[in-house]
């Protein structure tokens, strides 16, 4: 069980947040092959969009009310194993979508509630050796309600569920030795937008004790859900569902008895009328991007040095044809983590480079160098007083345009552990 509560001011005026959560799951073991979870989270809060800081918004306020639940009835056996969930979210919201300098405030609230319900059953089995089987089914049923609340009536906006139903299978084989492969194949059938074949194939291969190389071809596909499309800004009933092809080619080395490790990856990106939520006019909107082709190259490190020291880096490249929010054409991160007795020291510096605030037809882009330190010591085994600093370089960037990231930051606190 937990608790939580958070607030901030915010790095800006208007940009105020407070939130509540509770949590609770509780399991229980019928005997050594069948057991049975049950979980749920509450989360209220209250948060306020300051708008772009070269058109900002007034009283774009929203109080949000935000729950889960789950239960599952699993088993496990030698050769087979398998599960029945049961999952429920819903949402209560009420925003106030603001106006700009010179406007009239608006006169009335936009209210929405939606939800989602879902059952899972899939099991697995192993015929032979190096085999391994699985099949599910899955049914969604998702939707809500929307209108806006003027001072004697309510106007309704949408009022609307949609059903889904999939069924798939997943083997995995190993062949050889070195070889294993993993193929699957997924029918998701929308009432709304229909059916869809969602196939996937890879393959991994021991070429080494050491050294293993995957790769895997895979579709992708989602529709667009109801809060996208109805329930509140930046909503946009126009939507249409997303696919990609995903191609991938990775390979991974250790040395020096695991001490240094690292991978290498590559992968292309076929997609089209990705969703992306963009600014305009000062505030959000869902929209589909339209093609996206974007290929590009992973490498990551990390090296332990001794039981005091490890070093880690990454180096992302990425090419993008259609460039997508958010989205940097290279970052570069170097850092360390050091132990000694009761204290623990880390820091690392991340390099991003091209990355795109905004697309279409007035691109922007951003160019920075991010450090972040932390210290603590821990006199005993239950408390640990720790210092943490942010951007301490008090670099101006932003992510998305017209937001500005905060400045030079830095915090502290104990924890406590029992």
């Amino acid at each position: 069980m937990s608790v939580s509560y958070d607030r901030t001011d915010g790095q800006r005026v208007n940009s105020e947040f407070n939130q509540y959560s509770s949590y609770a799951k509780l399991g229980y073991e019928f005997s050594n092959y069948w057991s049975a979870l049950a979980d749920v989270n509450l989360t209220h809060y209250n948060a306020a969009n300051p708008g772009m800081i070269t058109k900002p918004l007034i009283d774009n306020d929203a109080e949000v009310l935000r729950g889960m639940t789950s239960i599952s009835l699993e088993n496990k056996y030698k050769n087979t194993s398998g599960a029945l969930k049961f999952f429920y979210n819903f949402g209560n919201h009420q925003i106030n979508d603001g106006y700009f300098s010179g406007e009239s405030p608006k006169d009335y609230l936009y209210h929405s509630k939606d939800n989602m319900l879902g059952i899972s059953l899939y099991q697995s089995y192993a015929f032979c050796k190096g085999n391994q089987v699985t099949a599910g089914i899955d049914y969604t049923r998702f939707g809500g309600k929307a209108w806006n609340e003027f001072t004697n009536k309510e106007v309704a906006i949408i009022d609307k569920h949609v059903n889904e139903v999939a069924g798939y299978m997943n083997i995995r084989q190993i062949l050889t030795d070195k070889i294993a492969l993993n193929a699957g194949m997924r029918l998701d059938y929308n009432e709304e937008t229909g059916s869809e074949w969602i196939p996937q194939v890879g393959l991994n291969y021991i070429a080494t004790e050491s050294t293993i190389i995957k790769a895997i071809v895979s579709k992708g596909f989602r529709n667009p859900t109801i809060r996208e499309m109805y329930m509140f800004p930046p909503q946009n009933p126009n939507l249409k569902s997303e696919h990609l092809m995903n191609y991938e080619l990775s390979a991974s080395h250790a040395l020096l008895n695991d001490a240094l490790q690292y991978v290498l990856n590559i992968y292309y990106i076929d997609g089209k009328n990705l969703i992306q939520t963009v600014q305009q006019n000062g505030k959000p909107l869902n929209i589909n991007i339209g093609k996206v082709k974007n290929y590009g190259l992973e490498f990551e490190s990390t090296y332990r040095i001794n039981r005091y020291l490890d070093l880690m880096a990454n180096y992302n490249w990425l090419h993008m044809k259609y460039p997508v929010t958010a989205a940097p054409r290279q970052q570069l991160y170097v850092g360390g983590k050091y132990y000694h007795k009761r204290w623990k020291l880390s820091t690392g510096l991340q390099y991003i480079y091209d990355l795109y605030t905004s697309v279409g037809t007035q691109q922007t882009k951003e160019n920075y160098i991010l450090c972040n330190v932390r210290a603590s010591f821990s006199p005993s085994k239950i408390i640990e007083f720790f210092a943490k600093g942010e951007n301490v370089l008090n670099q101006d960037y932003q992510i998305n345009a017209g937001f500005p990231m905060p400045g030079a930051t830095v915090y502290g606190g104990i924890s406590l552990k029992f």
